[in-house]
């Protein structure tokens, strides 16, 4: 999702359809360390079932919560996250880190975390 070898992917946001079948909306973030999670793949219906496709296949984590979606779709592609954003999206990478047994660099914590069983799809229903 991202050109940049150095960057992480983060979780795309997912906002599921009212009848609960294929999205309506999908949007990626992007972390590359020199400014905030910017936004580096937004679209509806089939660009979001593509956009959620390639995130599979790269193992890029899955986050279902609609309000969140609606707020960042409305964004440009590569325009940062609001700082409004940033906690709850820290709050969000925080959590796939941790599935996945990994800490941020330079982070020191006295227990190790279990790598999770397999890659993780994080879904919340609102």
């Amino acid at each position: 999702m991202s050109r940049d070898p150095e960057a992480k992917n983060l979780p795309v946001k997912v906002a599921p359809s009212e009848r609960g079948d294929a999205p309506e909306k999908a949007v990626a973030l992007t972390y590359d360390g020199s400014r905030a999670p910017f936004i580096s793949a937004s679209g509806d219906n089939e660009l979001a079932e593509t956009i959620l496709r390639i995130a599979r296949e790269h193992g890029v984590p899955i986050y279902e919560n609609k309000d969140l979606v609606n707020i960042l779709s409305r964004l440009e592609i590569g325009e940062e996250i609001p700082e409004l954003l940033y906690r709850t999206i820290a709050e969000i990478i925080a959590f796939v880190y941790m599935l996945k047994g990994k800490t941020p660099e330079g982070f020191k914590h006295q227990q190790k975390a279990k790598p999770a069983a397999e890659e993780p799809l994080l879904l919340q229903r609102k």
